[in-house]
């Protein structure tokens, strides 16, 4: 069979096939159960890169850990939280502010890809920080702004726009963010879990 099946990419594949199950959620009315997927695969992705790190891989096989982690994060944190968002009205303007931020997840993991190949030839280190916001934070940004919006109520009806719009652009910002560690992803477990509560809370209801 084509591809690497190793444990190091067990938690790439859970990632996607949680973003997937999202995906159908948000097409079927269920917007809480499409953003706990999105959060499951941010889980997901915070420990993967760990995961493989454990293992001495082949070149190929790290060449395929960068290609298969990103085109999860397309589908995990590009196409799942356009889809939540235009799944809420099916507007003009949703699908607008959706497929902008399907495409600047695009671009952003496609440039990814190349600097981080240039990166792995010369260093095994893990690396420290990002250039512009990655992608991945869509899975702690989209389920606080859906909490918030499940709490006060109808008058923030677009504050989920805004919010993919401005993470598109930062994006493509050439700002560095710091790469969490321990205690850091610490912080944001915790964050999820309280985001969690407050969407399990709202006036959103599973269905």
């Amino acid at each position: 069979m084509l591809g690497f099946y190793n444990y190091t990419v067990i938690l790439t594949y859970a990632g996607m096939l949680a973003a997937f199950s999202g995906i159908l959620a948000a097409v079927d009315g269920s917007p809480k159960t499409a953003l706990v997927c999105l959060m499951l695969a941010g889980a997901c992705d915070m420990f993967d890169g760990a995961v493989a790190r454990t293992r001495k891989r082949t070149p190929a096989e790290k060449r395929f850990g960068i290609q298969i982690d990103s085109l999860s994060d397309l589908i995990s944190f590009g196409v799942l939280p356009g889809m939540i968002l235009y799944c809420q009205d099916r507007s003009l303007a949703s699908a607008a502010a959706a497929s902008l931020y399907v495409l600047c997840a695009l671009v952003r993991l496609a440039y990814f890809n190349v600097m981080e190949e240039e990166r792995q030839e010369q260093t095994d280190e893990a690396r420290t920080c990002y250039m512009g916001l990655p992608v991945t934070t869509s899975a702690a940004i989209l389920p606080a702004v859906y909490a918030l919006k499940g709490w006060l109520g109808g008058g923030l009806i677009r504050m989920d726009l805004l919010a993919l719009c401005a993470m598109a652009l930062f994006f493509l910002l050439p700002v560095r963010v710091k790469k969490p560690h321990a205690a850091g992803k610490t912080w944001i477990a915790l964050l999820g879990t309280a985001e969690f509560l407050l969407l399990a809370g709202s006036r959103w209801i599973f269905l």
